[in-house]
């Protein structure tokens, strides 16, 4: 028997999650078992732990869509017990049971052996906001970003996604600046190596002209909506935008002028189903890039019962950096 975070939900279609004890017998099917040493906090975690948002299929549920830890049993001959493994994306942890447990059983295919110069902790400490923030940055490199060409803009930059990227990027060299809306936070960004903080009221409202002053040679945005929108207009000759996330909402309230008169790039990040050649080469540039310290300025530790409270901590834009679960704690 191990521990395992539960979600179940009732008749009425209430959700609840707490610690229980399952057995090895209750995973689902997989042809590698892995002893799980961390796992993280992402914002799908706290739609999953809580009402779901549409990502959980059925229930009960152990949610959790990053883990890493040491493969117990493998039928694969790519994995043998001892090895060290990553998982991030997937659906593991909505569509299947993922790592807010002692144990989980995956998909060999899913996994990516941990690189060298990472232990598992900080692994989980990077997660799929780290690994979704070093895709961006290695897109927008792919797309012609050198440090001298300009400010990077990094909005949400508080939040998991940004704080990796904020310090990536600040590390190789560029100009970082930093949007947050917690005044707060300007500190913590700096530590980071942010050299410029924007307030996110700056950025957050729509304008009618379709162009601005030509600022920012690249953006990785964790906010859409009309921010994005914003933002476009501000980029500079040829310059690029990665988009992770949707914090501000679904829509894009802009015009193509940006595209057709500058040559603007908007590149369209996806952590979930990335081909295996794209992670490995993603997880060597993050033990390669990131700062140890940095990231684990990052970190707050947690265990498995702080789970439900920060799900709904992240739900609301309350959690800072990342969090690091150690589900043996």
């Amino acid at each position: 028997m191990f521990n395992a975070l539960i979600v179940r939900k009732n008749d009425e279609g209430e959700t609840s999650a707490q610690v229980e004890q399952i057995a090895v017998s209750d995973l689902p099917e997989g042809n590698v078992t892995v002893a799980v040493d961390y796992s993280t906090v992402n914002y799908k975690d706290g739609l999953c732990v809580g009402p779901g948002g549409g990502l959980v299929r059925t229930y009960p549920h152990v949610p959790g869509i990053d883990f890493a830890g040491v493969v117990e049993a493998s039928d694969d001959p790519r994995y043998k017990a001892g090895d060290k493994v990553v998982l991030t994306g997937w659906r593991v942890g909505e569509a299947h049971w993922g790592g807010y447990a002692q144990k989980a059983r995956v998909k060999a295919d899913w996994l990516v052996p941990l690189p060298a110069g990472l232990d598992t902790r900080q692994a989980m400490a990077v997660g799929t906001a780290g690994f979704t923030a070093m895709l961006a940055v290695i897109a927008l490199e792919d797309h012609g970003l050198k440090p001298g060409n300009g400010p990077v803009l990094v909005t949400g930059a508080a939040g998991g996604v940004g704080s990796v990227a904020t310090a990536i990027l600040a590390a190789r060299g560029y100009e970082v600046a930093a949007v947050t809306g917690r005044p707060e936070a300007a500190d913590y960004l700096k530590s980071l190596g942010a050299s410029q903080i924007v307030a996110r009221e700056e950025l957050n409202e729509t304008t009618k002209r379709p162009l601005e002053g030509e600022t920012w040679a690249g953006c990785i945005d964790a906010v859409g909506g009309d921010m994005l929108a914003r933002v476009l207009g501000q980029m500079k000759y040829g310059a690029s935008v990665a988009a992770v996330g949707l914090a501000g909402g679904m829509g894009l309230p802009a015009t193509v002028i940006p595209f057709l008169l500058r040559g603007v790039n908007l590149l369209g990040i996806d952590s979930v189903m990335q081909p295996y050649e794209n992670r490995l080469r993603a997880w060597e540039r993050i033990a390669a890039d990131l700062p140890m310290d940095k990231l684990d300025a990052m970190v707050q530790p947690a265990k498995l019962a702080d789970l439900p409270e920060l799900g709904r901590a992240i739900l609301k834009g309350q959690v800072k950096g990342r969090v690091v679960v150690d589900v043996n704690a």
